[in-house]
């Protein structure tokens, strides 16, 4: 099996995504993480453009270790002296020197011919010789490039002392299949291709980053220049998560790998996401927060019974320590009771699952998202149901700007409907001017919270009472996604509480939890 070189180069090609510049520490941190995750190579930067780019490289060359770093330069010696004094202090150094290749930049960005940008491309490398073996050069802009003039830049180039040519697709312009022939040809038409490690570095701007990347590998490219995450220019790179992560999964079929320690993608894809700002969409693959999560029921039941049905990865192996099954209105029974064994419900009947099922699935119908925090108020809520002396059956309340708040409530009493209206301050107050017509009580409300359980504007309101009535003081809980239905059932519980009607097996449930 070949091993294929992983050159990232978040800290530069990545850093020119817009919004994701980095100072000195911040890229010193990616490196070291970079390091932990076991790339080939580092491109820590481009040295020339500032003085903070070239502080960067030289301490990222000069304190990690175990790694090649390197630097970009244009063909011209004063960018490859800049590269060749800030890698210097590096266990190992490469410069990496870059110029186009193609006619359209040739003649609109270089105002050169052909056969000047060859002669300054074999000058290039060789006064780069003087500091360093390691040596890649980069025929920028080469899929546009016409492919006899870009074997002969090979050519001379490895002559010169080229030890990688890399065969950028700069603008993303190419196709698989492509890209894929041009490597072919490259392996067949450049007598001494044997003597340098051909390098692939393809941008996303039509979506083939990385199919383009592995349809070279496939032909004999034997490096991969990526980013973290995919970052980079316009719609960025090759993402390094893809890409390793496709070698590992299908390696038979490419009878290539990587080096890579795999459990560090997602730690890495995490910081370079925090330190950039720039987030990872839901939907990504490998890294995004549902690459792992499943929420159709048909998955979940798959899922728990054996992983391999719907998963062709293991989380463990990008660091993640398991999958999701995200609860919501498309799943199903079998999940539903796996996720109320893990927060602790087991001794939960068949009955009361059912039914509690049945309620998760209208809640699912009326949030987008159902958290842990949902299910276990959802269960004390079904639970404390049965064997009350009150319960409530329907609410309705007016209430506005010109009127004063009216609550009509039904509640059945020890199994008979009772209707009664109030009216309030506002509609809370309304309810519960109703619900003490209507049950007679002589409890004073000593206390009333009201907090969001979950995020979002359609959250699960939970609401808590404090009831006091012959010096017994109770605590009232409910929560509901309408904040005066869950504001009528916490009284309604507390009220409850009162009357001593609560089911034991409830009590040492709550406590278990």
């Amino acid at each position: 099996m070949r091993i294929i070189k992983i050159f990232d180069t978040t800290l530069r090609d990545g850093e020119q995504c817009p919004g994701a510049t980095m100072n000195v520490e911040e890229k010193l941190k990616i490196a070291r993480q970079l390091a932990r995750l076991n790339v080939d190579i580092i491109e820590a930067g481009f040295p020339i453009t500032s003085q903070g780019d070239f502080e960067a490289v030289k301490r990222i060359a000069d304190e990690v270790k175990g790694i090649t770093v390197c630097g970009l330069a244009r063909a011209v010696d004063k960018d490859i002296d800049r590269v060749a004094e800030a890698v210097k202090g590096a266990e190992s150094g490469r410069i990496h020197i870059v110029i186009a290749t193609s006619d359209i930049h040739l003649k609109h960005k270089l105002n050169m011919d052909r056969e000047a940008v060859l002669a300054m491309s074999v000058r290039a490398v060789k006064h780069a010789r003087q500091y360093t073996d390691d040596i890649e050069f980069s025929a920028e802009d080469a899929t546009r490039s016409d492919w006899d003039y870009l074997c002969r830049v090979t050519e001379d180039v490895v002559k010169a002392g080229a030890t990688t040519v890399n065969i950028p697709d700069t603008v993303g312009y190419t196709l698989p299949h492509e890209y894929g022939e041009l490597i072919e040809y490259l392996m067949n038409k450049v007598p001494n291709i044997d003597k340098a490690v051909i390098s692939i570095h393809c941008h996303n701007d039509l979506g083939h980053a990385v199919a383009n990347s592995l349809s070279a590998v496939l032909k004999g490219a034997g490096q991969v220049e990526c980013t973290i995450n995919g970052i980079g220019e316009r719609a960025g790179n090759a993402a390094l998560e893809e890409v390793v992560m496709t070698l590992k999964t299908r390696s038979k079929y490419f009878d290539a790998g990587t080096r890579i320690n795999t459990r560090e993608i997602y730690k890495t894809s995490k910081m370079v996401s925090r330190i950039t700002g720039i987030t990872v969409q839901p939907n990504k693959a490998i890294i995004g927060d549902n690459a792992f999560a499943h929420e159709s029921g048909i998955h979940q039941d798959g899922i728990l019974k054996e992983r391999s049905t719907y998963e062709i990865l293991n989380p463990e192996d990008i660091g993640i320590s398991k999958s999701k099954l995200i609860l919501g209105k498309h799943s199903g029974r079998h999940a539903f009771k796996d996720r109320l064994s893990t927060l602790g419900f087991q001794s939960l009947t068949e009955e009361e699952v059912n039914k509690a099922f049945e309620r998760f699935k209208t809640l699912s119908d009326q949030k987008k998202h159902i958290f842990d925090e949902d299910i276990e108020a959802l269960i004390t809520n079904e639970i404390t149901k049965e064997n009350n002396t009150y319960s409530l059956s329907s609410l309705h309340v007016i209430t506005g700007t010109e009127q004063k708040p009216l609550a009509k409530i039904k509640l059945s009493v020890k199994g008979r409907e009772k209707e009664k209206e109030g009216t309030g301050d506002g509609p809370v107050d309304a309810v519960y001017n109703a619900i003490r017509e209507l049950t007679g009580t002589q409890s004073e409300l000593k206390k009333y919270e009201i907090k969001s359980i979950t995020g979002g504007t359609d959250a699960l309101g939970e609401v808590v009472v404090m009831l006091e009535e012959n010096d017994r003081v109770v605590r009232g809980t409910a929560s509901d996604p309408d904040i005066i239905v869950a504001s009528a059932k916490a009284y309604i519980n507390a009220l409850n509480k009162l009357d001593g009607i609560q089911r034991p097996e409830f009590k040492e449930l709550k406590q278990g939890v």
